[in-house]
């Protein structure tokens, strides 16, 4: 079979999880490899990043992007999962603050940091995930991860105790994390009633496609984008034809070029990937190697 394989940007809506998104692309492309990059809450919407066929072997390279964040944050109100999926456990009382003194509150929360995800989480802890744990009101430890918070700016939304907010950040951030956090630094508590994802790296959701469009569509493979864009934060370099066929056959390769990390990506002279190469003292290892040309594998 002839599979055509590339990177899939999709708008997700709200009241899909992650991997309900892609149950429906598997059935859409006919296609069981299709894998995702960073998870979205089921009421979360925006650009989901999908890999199909042979490209899921770069998804890690997507899952190590920076995201943006946009959404709106209710203060006085606390629930179970910090967001509007979650049952309330707690309302306090808002204490007056300004704009200007609120995104100050923000600021000091910018830079790396540790953060501990929440129990209603898709993380998994001795073979079960966190929030099937939760379900059955077990409270586990959890380890904290280490983030970095780029920009965190608030603005009035569209009741005294709703702001809109956007969040610049790390992968593995959990938004509803930050804005409790926020809420608590304030001296209230709070949870977040929207949550959407604009960006991941050079992609937006701007570009993405929804799943009624792609079924709408007699030719869902034509919108995938060609691998290649999978690998944009990695230096590339272009390989002759008989340092193609060594890293095909999985030798090591000599590059004359200097390149300041560990990895880059390999193409052919017509620019499209051949894979991921990895730096092995004066050599260069194939990590990941494509099969076919184009994007298309032959299996």
């Amino acid at each position: 079979m002839t599979t055509t394989s590339g990177l899939l940007l999709i708008d997700k809506p709200a009241g899909l999880t992650s991997h309900d998104v892609v149950g429906r692309l598997r059935q859409l492309f006919g296609e069981r490899r299709i894998g995702h990059a960073g998870t979205l809450d089921p009421m979360a919407t925006g650009l989901l990043v999908l890999a199909v066929g042979n490209a899921t072997r770069l998804l890690r390279f997507a899952q190590a992007e920076t995201k943006v964040y946009v959404g709106t944050v209710l203060w006085g109100v606390a629930t179970d999962s910090l967001d509007a999926d979650g049952v309330v456990t707690q309302r306090a009382p808002v204490p007056a603050v300004s704009l200007e003194d609120l995104n100050a509150i923000a600021q000091t929360m910018s830079g790396a940091q540790r953060q501990t995800p929440p129990m209603v989480s898709a993380i998994k802890v001795g073979g079960r995930r966190l929030h099937e744990l939760a379900r059955a009101g077990v409270e586990v430890e959890r380890a904290s991860r280490e983030i970095v918070i780029d920009r965190f700016q608030l603005s009035s939304g569209a009741s005294p105790n709703q702001w809109n907010f956007e969040v610049t950040c790390s992968v593995g951030t959990y938004i509803r994390v930050l804005l409790s956090d926020l809420a608590q630094k304030v001296g209230t508590v709070g949870h977040l009633t929207a949550l959407r994802r604009v960006s991941s790296g050079h992609h937006h959701v701007r570009d993405a496609y929804t799943l009624e469009g792609l079924a709408g569509r007699d030719d869902v493979t034509s919108v995938l984008l060609d691998p290649v864009r999978m690998v944009e934060s990695l230096e590339s370099v272009a390989l002759g034809d008989d340092d193609l066929a060594r890293m095909r056959w999985g030798q090591r390769v000599a590059l004359d070029q200097h390149f300041s990390g560990g990895e880059v990506a390999a193409l052919d002279a017509r620019g499209a990937l051949v894979g991921v190469l990895t730096r092995r003292g004066d050599l260069w290892k194939p990590e990941i190697v494509l099969t076919g040309a184009g994007g298309t594998s032959c299996e």
